[in-house]
């Protein structure tokens, strides 16, 4: 077995045992890393790293974003999707202007929310209402 397959079937098996709310973190701790390696790309000029970040830490936003249930989350999923479409209207702004306050921005707002999806996945199981959001 290749190291790449023995990577991508770790990466699966990790996945697979997470609970959802660890997977949203998971989801979160992504988005965060690419952009801080969007940023860094920004600062060497790299613009085709530049472009790769921005564009996984995009999927990852629109991820989050289209699995928002919007019927049982009420006013939580209404909040966050549009905590995320302003996320992703920064990192856009980042790309068009190759500066990296706007990723800086977008990354102070994606902590926030991931420490928040942390606490509430090691808190008490009567969290439902917030649950239902993600």
């Amino acid at each position: 077995m290749t190291a790449q397959r023995m990577l991508s079937t770790y990466r699966q098996t990790e996945v697979q045992s997470r609970t959802p709310l660890e997977l949203v973190v998971m989801l979160y701790d992504g988005g965060l890393a690419f952009l801080h390696q969007a940023r860094a790309a920004i600062e060497r000029n790299d613009i085709p790293a530049r472009r790769e970040a921005t564009t996984r830490a995009l999927a990852i936003i629109s991820q989050l974003q289209s699995t928002l249930n919007m019927e049982a989350g009420g006013d939580v999923a209404v909040q966050l999707d549009e905590l995320y479409s302003w996320v992703t209207g920064r990192i856009l702004k980042a790309t068009m202007d190759n500066r990296a306050e706007p990723l800086d921005e977008a990354a102070r707002v994606l902590a926030t929310l991931r420490d928040s999806w942390v606490a509430i996945a090691n808190g008490p199981a009567d969290q439902q209402s917030v649950r239902g959001a993600a």
